[in-house]
């Protein structure tokens, strides 16, 4: 394989850990040194390099980076979880690679754009890092010949949903020897008895959210869905415990939990209820022969989820996650790619600078306990190691370049200005031949 392709990505890597205010071809290839963005546009459209093989080499850097950081600092007890969960990244028109209308979460309402299942390892007390990234692409996309010529798929690709994307990604975790205590997602993916039975299949317990509606046989053999399951245990406040799920950034996260036993010695139903609201939430949990099936083990499982969202939103603000200005299937995935290697070196290094870093006067015992004189610093955490690097990687630009880079913008824009005007005349003079 020729050099190039590492050497452009090594490159790229290092500019999205800069502090740009927008990341996309041109403002990567700048920060880079490039004289156009060819270089980088090139790196995530033709250039021969397996995307797939590069994503593991990250994961197994971030396991075995994480893993030891736990192993350091005594902490190789701690739960190893895979948290699943899917991201959105809005994108107008209609020629992208798997772009059409749908609920995006990042803006909370339906538009255009895209979505990627990923994958998180989460060493607890430790850090966590992307690991595994699939785009879904609805099955209009990839039926349509035309359109998926277009949008750049592969001629082998399969329709997959959500919960199968996560299948392919476990599959390839596992393969490259990553272990988890549990696997943990919401409903989309606790809903899906195909990734259930794969799990099982492969004795790999899990912790995964269900719908109120999901319907389960408790040990006495009576058929009910989880709402009808509380509504029994809530008549008993005795079958509720109130525990922490995790340390939070204002604190303990408390919330009231109760656990249900079903027919099957290996499954349980988790039911965690808000301390103020009320409001409840239901995990439909599986461990495997020869593990503990505690109580306490699995509320910490799932206090663990919650960090696939501090990724997305690291990946987003740090590094770019859904500033990808390209169209094609290829370019999106290695565009992914380089975040999540950009991503994975800060949460790496962060694990383990976190206890040399971490300096936090002892937290208050009582309501009314005045202030520490001194209270310390958090440890570092992604965001900062990623503005200690773009400190690093910041150097003063070659004499001429911003003036070849300012020439080149203003070049580029008055062509495109040029094509998109000819198009537009040439559009006025079809719609006036045809009235």
């Amino acid at each position: 394989m020729r050099p190039e392709p590492w050497l452009q990505a090594g490159k790229y890597v290092s500019a999205l850990a800069v502090d740009l205010p927008k990341r996309n071809g041109w403002t990567i290839a700048q920060q880079a040194g490039d004289r156009a963005p060819q270089r980088t546009q090139r790196l995530l459209s033709r250039a021969v390099w397996d995307t797939f093989a590069a994503m593991g080499v990250v994961r197994q850097f971030a396991v075995a980076g994480l893993d030891e950081a736990a192993r350091r600092s005594g902490r190789r007890r701690g739960l190893r979880i895979g948290a699943i969960d899917e991201t959105s990244q809005v994108k107008q028109g209609c020629a992208t690679a798997g772009v059409q209308r749908q609920y995006l979460g990042c803006v909370g309402k339906v538009a255009n754009g895209i979505t990627t299942v990923h994958l998180v390892y989460v060493r607890e007390k430790t850090g966590h890092a992307l690991i595994g990234a699939r785009q879904w692409i609805p099955q209009a996309h990839i039926t349509d010949p035309v359109r998926s010529l277009l949008m750049g798929l592969p001629l082998d690709l399969q329709f997959r949903t959500k919960g199968q994307l996560a299948m392919d990604i476990c599959t390839e975790a596992f393969a490259d020897g990553v272990t988890l205590d549990y696997l943990c997602g919401d409903e989309v993916y606790g809903t899906c008895t195909q990734l259930r039975e794969f799990l099982e299949g492969r004795s790999q317990g899990y912790v995964l959210r269900v719908p109120c509606s999901f319907r389960l046989t408790l040990a006495a053999g009576v058929t009910l869905t989880c709402a009808d399951a509380a509504t029994r245990l809530l008549k008993d406040n005795r079958r509720w415990e109130v525990r922490s799920a995790g340390t939070g950034s204002k604190g303990q996260r408390w919330y009231a939990w109760a656990l249900a036993a079903t027919a099957s010695p290996r499954h349980l139903l988790l039911i965690r209820r808000h301390l103020k609201t009320g409001e409840l939430a239901f995990h439909y949990c599986y461990t495997p022969g020869g593990q503990p099936a505690t109580m306490t083990r699995l509320i910490r499982a799932a206090g663990l989820r919650w960090p696939v969202e501090e990724d997305f939103e690291f990946g987003k603000d740090c590094f770019g996650l859904d500033q990808s200005q390209v169209r094609l299937y290829e370019a999106i995935s290695r565009h992914t790619v380089l975040v999540m290697a950009a991503l994975a070196i800060c949460a790496v290094t962060a694990a383990f600078l976190r206890d040399r870093t971490d300096t936090q006067a002892p937290a208050p015992i009582r309501p009314g306990q005045p202030p520490p004189a001194d209270p310390g610093m958090v440890p570092l955490t992604v965001a900062e190691i990623k503005h200690l690097l773009a400190a690093l990687l910041t150097r003063p630009s070659p004499p001429g370049h911003a003036d070849r880079w300012l020439d080149w913008r203003r070049r580029h824009q008055a062509r495109s200005r040029w094509y998109h005007q000819r198009t537009r005349l040439a559009r006025e003079t079809e719609n006036i031949q045809v009235s």
